[in-house]
């Protein structure tokens, strides 16, 4: 009998690189069409709120960040001062620097390119990043999401603003939700342990509880608060987050490495 023919060495690994390229290259592009979409959103409530047609567009090109931009022409729209709404947009949009902080470690991207990075340091893209397995991975997220992201936006925040009129209510259309149901989908997975769900719940309960008694967008900075609380009452019951209880293998040994002594080697 003929043996079969054995495969090329290192061909196995270069197809799931390329098989693992792709998926974060489809899920990128996913997060950023959808997100994207709802650049029609901001451009309809802008143009509603009074900002005229290259106001509208330089907060998207320059701004970039949704939920400061919405609350932005929100509070325009609501008679509010220029400064008070620059004010609370600005106090919203602090959340990205605390994504900087960790995206600069996990990326690792030369200082000259850093400061048109941070362009692109929202909650979308931080999110596919941190999802990633790998330095390579979370690059090529950061990457493709940040740029589809930001070609959409600007393009549908101008067609909004400039069909207005024409495209009425944004909620209809249901562009409103589109952003924050792409990030709930992406964090839903990140929610394993106990210390998540604690946060997580308490996140939703203070942002439910504070939404009609504070300023549009600062319920859920406040909301921020459930992580560090979530985490003290875990410790002090004793609880250990996601790994509660001895970590197992693949065939419920324990995760420690043993040493059996065969042939004069170690085997672990």
């Amino acid at each position: 009998m003929t043996a079969p023919p054995i495969p090329a060495a290192g061909s196995a690994p270069g197809v799931s690189e390329a098989a693992g390229r792709t998926a974060v290259v489809r899920d990128a592009l996913g997060v950023g069409v959808a997100v994207g979409l709802s650049g029609f959103a901001f451009g309809v409530t802008s143009a509603g709120a009074g900002l005229s047609l290259a106001q509208t567009c330089a907060l998207s090109l320059l701004v970039f960040t949704g939920a400061s931009q919405f609350a932005l022409v929100s509070a325009l729209g609501a008679g509010g001062g220029p400064f008070a709404a620059a004010a609370g947009a600005f106090f919203l949009g602090t959340r990205n620097a605390f994504y900087g902080l960790r995206l600069s470690q996990l990326l690792g991207l030369p200082r000259m390119v850093r400061p048109l990075a941070a362009q692109w340091v929202i909650d979308e893209t931080s999110a596919v990043a941190l999802a990633q397995r790998g330095r390579a991975a979370a690059r090529l997220g950061f990457t493709v999401t940040g740029a589809s992201l930001y070609v959409l936006w600007n393009l549908t925040t101008f067609v909004g603003a400039l069909g207005a009129s024409a495209l009425g209510d944004p909620a209809a259309w249901g562009l409103d939700a589109a952003g924050p149901a792409v990030f709930l989908a992406l964090l839903a997975p990140m929610v394993k342990g106990r210390t998540e769900r604690a946060a997580a719940g308490l996140a939703v309960l203070l942002a439910l509880v504070l939404l009609p008694l504070l300023p549009a967008g600062v319920p859920v900075l406040v909301s921020a608060l459930a992580a560090p609380v979530a985490l003290a009452l875990t410790r002090r019951s004793g609880g250990s987050g996601p790994a509660d209880g001895p970590r197992t293998g693949p065939h419920g040994c324990a995760g420690r490495r043993t040493r059996t002594r065969t042939g004069g080697r170690d085997s672990r």
